[in-house]
Formats: structure tokens, sequence, C-alpha cells
């Protein structure tokens, strides 16, 4: 049973609608379908395939690694697949884990995010943020985190549009230090680098020490998996930036620790799931909604005084061009015309939607919003 937050002039109210895990062969669900006619076409062996890849188990004692960063992983190719965004099959699970789905490969900092918000939890890679998104809704999964800032990086925004195009709550966020650490082979000093491998981000967070060391950077799609190529290839001279984690999974060594250039590095990870939860009072609580607006003089001032008339602070502003309505043409009194974007404003503020103030500011906000959605209430993360 699922509940959505509907707003109805000013009145905010919890209904449950149906978003029960579809049964086989039910046809009010797209998993059962597909997977009833596999079974009764006989084509089971590519249904097989993506079940074991969706429920690979990730843990730290994994038999397959070593404890000591000394140690190779025997088979990497044995590690957990990231799921892609087609991958439709559902695995059974005894409920004792929590499965949490994550962007990139094992050693990613996003797992350790996933791990940070549930220590104890399954965590399932993915190839792409959409592919995670898709996991969650098709119950292959029961939380995915992402990122979606990063206090050097900046907004992450493909995931401000997401956050819009699939129906996922925010019930929680994680605030993680990012540790940079520069990995390389058993046996190799960081003298003896000549390119360093990583994401284009961690790369730029860390040019100072990278410069110093006068290797060449090489950009990958992410820092795990730069410590994967790095521990595939063998190449002595090349090392990558990654986590710690990432060293202790694929074998390598860590020649030198923390070498980002600013030392506050924090990366802010939403936790999403197919239900909300229910707001509450007796810890800080973080709201985060989308809104638009027509366009005019004093309009989004307007829309942000509700929230100042009540006290209530605003964390967090992203605006992001409305894609229906991308570009809009407004006549004007002198020669030609004025062009102007639609936008759609993301915000976060410290109140519980279990307050009367934050029901009050949007039921007002809801009067000159062209559209208004609350995309989560959940408790802050204040712990770094």
């Amino acid at each position: 049973m699922a509940f959505d937050l509907v707003i109805n002039k000013g009145t905010f109210i919890w209904v449950s609608s149906c978003n029960s895990k579809p049964q086989l062969g039910s046809h009010s669900g797209f998993i059962g379908n597909l997977r009833y006619e596999l079974v009764h076409n006989h084509k089971c062996s590519s249904l097989s395939v993506l079940a074991q890849r969706a429920t690979i188990h990730v843990q730290d004692d994994n038999p397959l690694v070593h404890n000591d960063n000394k140690g190779f992983h025997k088979d990497i190719n044995m590690l957990p697949k990231p799921l892609t965004s087609i991958d439709v099959s559902s695995s059974e699970s005894d409920g004792s884990k929590v499965r949490v789905a994550y962007q990139g490969l094992p050693g990613a900092y996003s797992e350790d995010a996933a791990l940070k918000a549930y220590p104890k939890c399954e965590t399932v890679p993915c190839d792409e943020f959409e592919a995670a998104f898709k996991a969650v809704e098709l119950w292959l999964v029961d939380k995915a985190v992402l990122p979606i800032e990063n206090s050097v990086g900046g907004s992450i925004h493909r995931n401000y549009d997401l956050l819009l195009r699939h129906r996922l709550h925010i019930v929680g966020e994680v605030q993680l230090h990012v540790n940079h650490c520069l990995l390389g082979l058993p046996g190799v000093t960081k003298e003896e680098l000549k390119s360093v491998v990583s994401h284009p981000q961690a790369l730029a967070q860390c040019e100072m020490v990278l410069n110093e060391l006068g290797v060449d950077k090489i950009g990958e799609q992410d820092t795990a998996v730069a410590a994967k190529a790095v521990a595939i290839n063998r190449v002595r001279h090349t090392g990558a930036i990654a986590s710690s984690r990432a060293a202790q999974i694929y074998g390598l060594n860590i020649l030198a620790e923390r070498i980002q250039d600013d030392d506050d590095n924090v990366t802010r990870f939403l936790v999403l799931a197919r239900e909300p939860i229910i707001p509450g009072t007796d810890r800080p609580y973080k709201t985060s909604i989308v809104f638009s607006i027509e366009e005019g003089p004093g309009v989004l001032f307007k829309a942000l005084s509700v929230f100042s008339m009540r006290n209530i602070n605003l964390l967090k502003i992203e605006s992001r061009p409305l894609k229906q309505r991308p570009l809009r043409v407004v006549d004007d009194s002198n020669e030609g015309s004025a062009k102007y974007f639609d936008y759609l404003f993301y915000i976060d503020f410290e109140a519980s939607m279990a307050e009367p103030r934050a029901q009050n500011a949007l039921g007002q906000l809801q009067e000159f919003a062209r559209f208004l959605r609350v995309l989560g209430c959940y408790p802050m993360d204040t712990v770094v």
C-alpha cells in the first residue's frame, strides 16, 4: 500500500493508493506478464541470467576478496554486474536485508553512501542513474541512493530531471565526506606513476597533487571503474583515484590518502523509495518540492515570501529549464522580441510537512503556482 501527498486547496492529506507488488501472471503488472510469457514459451535462459545479476550479494566479507590491500581479487568478473535500464527480472528476497541500488561499480562512493544509510544492506550496482530509478520501480530493490550535489562540483542536474520523470519519493539523505585516495598496483610507488585515471570531477578535485606528480590525467566514467581498470590492465605506471574500499575490493595499494584540494569535500545523496514516509516533528526534517510559476514582475519573490513570512529556512534553490516549453517569445514594445525560458524551481526547506506552517506555506504557494509537487519530506542527515 502506497501513500501520496495530495495538495487540495491548501489542505494536505496522505491517501493510500494501489501500489502493491505485481503477481505472476497478473494483467496489472508488467513484470508479471513478462515472466508468465517467458515461462510458457520456454525462454527462461535470459531471465535466469538477469536474475543472477540482480541477486548477487555484495558484502565486505566476500570470500573472493582479500582483506589486505595487497590481496588481489581472484576473479573480478564475478563481482556484481551493474543493472541496466532494460533489466526487468525480479528476485525473491527473504526480507532479512534491504536491497539498495546505486550507480557505479562496487567500491564507488555511491556504495559508501548506501552503506552509511543502511549498514547491513545488500548493495546492487547499476550502470546509470536511470537504471537505479527503474530498479526501485520494478521491485528489483527496495531503495536507491543517488548523488544530488557536491560541495565542490555543484549539482548533479541529471538526477534533478529524473526526480521529475519518475514517481519515487525522497525518504532520506546522506552527507558523505569524500576521501580521494591515490591507488596503484602492489609494489608501485606514487613517484613511478606516469598517468592517473578517474572520474573527471575526481581528477579536477585532486589537481594540485596530480600536477606535483606530473602525471597525465585520463577520464573514466566512475572512480570504481578506474580502479577496476588499473587492476585488470596491470599497467605498472598507471594509477587511479578512488575510495579506500575500491582499493580493498580490487587488490590495489593506497599510495596516498586525502589528496583532494579541498578537505571539506562533501557529497549529498538522496534516498529514494516507492512509498513516502509519514513525516514527524521528533527531529529536524527537510522537505523538497518542485514548482513552476507564471512569468511576471515579482512572481518569484512572492513565491519565496510564503516561506520567509512563516520563518521557514530555505536550504537550497535550484532552477532547471522546463523541457516541455524550453523557450517562450514575448512581444515587446521595442522592435524585435524578448525571449524567456520557462523554469522549474527545486527548493529544499527546513520544516516537516507535519507542521502547520509548512502546510500553510505550500497552500499559499499553490495559489499562484502553475505546477507544484512535493518530492519528499525526510529526516535531515546532520552527521558528515
